[in-house]
């Protein structure tokens, strides 16, 4: 072989060996690199409906409620405020694109009044039905459209009976053996007039020879005709409608007043109302009746006022919006949100809060109890405190991002693990949790007889709670969780020793947080806290009843180490606080 020839091979051997380690360093990894990205991918979502958020499966295909195509939702890797289903983290351009709005929640003093809208409808005290009172053919009408004013007393029809005949013709043959009979003639009298035949025209039948073939009918009352049921050639016959004559002198204001504003409704209540129909114009009135059941498909009830009508400027028909003097007091103090924070579903109230001190932006779902509606605002009566923010535009689109994003949202809510109990277990318990307190805050201060002291308020208080209350299974939950306690409220109550005191009340605030947990809070919030350094080192809990950290297990000497787990608030479900959810150990 000539040396170029060697050189050849070499060269080929040496490509041969750089792909050869080209594949083992990097070909191979790269398969598993692909391999591991396709499982990640398999692996990244789940799929579920956008209407039945509740439906998840694993692969795509259609919801089995409504048939629908599934969506996918990613389970990737969330953050600490993500991994809190109350909560909902979005991007400032998901922001921007849905327009969310938010509006702080503040103490506001909230007039009486409330805001209705109905109608103006005729005042059925004034309406008249003209109605035959002899059965006849119309043979002319003098009211020939709706809508023409006429007077009492004036001539709406002329209808020619038989009947009338026969009567006037007995009529005529009694007046003239009157003297012989006069009972007779009486009788033939009577009955004209009760066909509504005046005295001038019975006396001018018995003075005359001829019959009367056609009878007027008469106005009753002067108004405006708002029906003509008859038609020239029809026949009636006794007690037949022919028109309907309104006054609209005066008119009823109709208002709907649903099942949530009844408590500030009453009888004699003023109310101002404006119709747009009548621009610049304003209207007053006062409420004269209240329609005692509910219309069963507005879940409303009518609300009425007369109000008088010169001119006729008000016309049965035309819409107005009206603001109602309520039965609450002058003023009421308390917070108020936007009607447009609060997504309603028929057995709950839900707002979303802003969550500040997070990289991007947050909102958390939260149930609370609506007041009273008050114009455009809800009262608040517990679930949010004055300088929260609430979404108050584009609420939908953060709760549709929810449900798709697996959080708990309007339609899809936590079960609740708290019981119901009666309202005097609920003012003992309060007292028991507010003794608790004053124990805690002792231990903060590191006040040994202070400790004693409260934990001998908190073993009285807890003697005083009334378990007969309870339901039999509540009951025995109950049962389970008094002896630790008090157990360990005795301890601190007999120890002269700090460090002691404060190994006894780990076990204690564990026991109470699990009442808590069973009863709820009904007076104020309160937080789960811990300090993972306490016990040495182990971690313990707590409760308090406000959310700065101070820390009963250390005291001055690490005052504010610990964090915020949870937050009770007084509903029927207590919810974890996004805003307080892992807000980093401190010291």
């Amino acid at each position: 072989m000539t040396a170029r020839n060697k050189s050849i091979a070499t060269y080929l051997l040496i490509a041969l060996a750089g792909v050869a380690l080209g594949w083992l360093l990097f070909g191979r990894g790269s398969s598993e690199t692909v391999h591991n990205h396709a499982a990640e991918a398999a692996g990244a979502h789940e799929y579920t409906c956008s209407m039945h958020p509740q439906i998840r499966q694993q692969e795509p295909g259609k919801c089995p409620i409504c048939g629908m195509d599934l969506v996918a939702v990613s389970s990737g890797s969330r953050s600490a405020s993500q991994a809190n289903p109350y909560v909902l983290e979005m991007t400032p351009e998901a922001v921007a694109l849905a327009n969310i709005q938010t509006t702080v929640v503040g103490t506001a003093s909230t007039e009486n009044e409330l805001q209705l809208s109905g109608t103006i409808q005729q005042n059925e005290e004034r309406v008249s039905s003209i109605t035959a009172r002899f059965p006849g053919r119309v043979e002319r009408l003098f009211v020939n459209s709706m809508g023409q004013q006429v007077r009492q007393g004036e001539r709406l029809a002329s209808v020619y009976s038989p009947e009338l005949i026969s009567a006037q013709r007995e009529l005529q043959e009694a007046a003239k053996a009157r003297e012989l009979m006069p009972e007779l003639h009486e009788a033939a009298r009577t009955k004209l007039r009760l066909l509504g035949i005046t005295n001038s025209q019975i006396q001018r039948i018995e003075n005359s020879s001829e019959l009367i073939t056609s009878f007027d009918i008469y106005a009753s009352a002067s108004g405006v005709v708002t029906e003509r049921l008859v038609a020239t050639g029809d026949y009636v016959t006794t007690g037949s409608p022919m028109f309907t004559v309104a006054n609209l002198n005066s008119v009823w204001v109709v208002l709907d007043a649903y099942e949530s504003n009844l408590a500030q409704v009453q009888q004699g209540a003023s109310l101002n109302f404006t119709a747009p129909g009548i621009p610049g114009k304003n209207f007053t009135a006062k409420v004269k009746f209240i329609t005692p059941v509910l219309i069963t498909g507005t879940r409303a009830v009518q609300v009425r006022a007369e109000v008088a009508n010169p001119g006729n400027q008000l016309r049965p028909g035309m819409f107005v919006n009206a603001t109602m003097q309520t039965a609450a007091k002058k003023e009421q103090s308390g917070l108020t949100v936007p009607r447009s924070a609060v997504l309603w579903t028929g057995k709950r109230s839900v707002v979303y809060v802003k969550i500040d001190n997070l990289e991007k932006p947050a909102f958390e779902m939260r149930e609370v109890i609506l007041g009273p509606q008050l114009g455009e605002s809800y009262t608040i009566e517990s679930g949010l405190s004055a300088g929260e923010e609430v979404v108050t535009n584009g609420v939908f689109a953060v709760d549709g991002a929810a449900q798709l994003s697996g959080n708990y949202s309007m339609m899809t809510a936590p079960v609740a693990t708290t019981v119901t109990v009666p309202e005097a277990f609920q003012n003992q318990f309060a007292a028991l949790v507010a003794h608790y307190f004053t124990l805690k805050n002792a231990l903060v201060a590191s006040d040994v007889a202070a400790a004693r002291k409260a934990a001998g308020s908190f073993l009285a208080t807890l003697g005083q709670v009334d378990r007969s209350l309870l339901e039999p299974e509540t009951h025995n939950r109950w049962m389970e969780i008094i002896p630790p306690m008090k157990l360990n409220a005795e301890a601190i109550q007999k120890l002269q020793d700090l460090e002691k005191q404060r190994i006894a009340f780990s076990p204690l605030s564990d026991n109470l947080i699990a009442a808590v947990e069973l009863f709820g809070v009904q007076q104020q919030v309160a937080y789960k806290q811990t300090c993972p350094m306490a016990d040495n080192d182990a971690g313990a809990f707590w409760l308090s009843e406000q959310k700065e950290i101070r820390n009963p297990y250390f005291g001055e000497a690490m005052l504010s180490c610990g964090d915020t787990e949870k937050t009770y608030r007084p509903m029927a479900t207590p919810a974890k606080s996004p805003e307080d959810s892992k807000q980093g150990h401190q010291h």
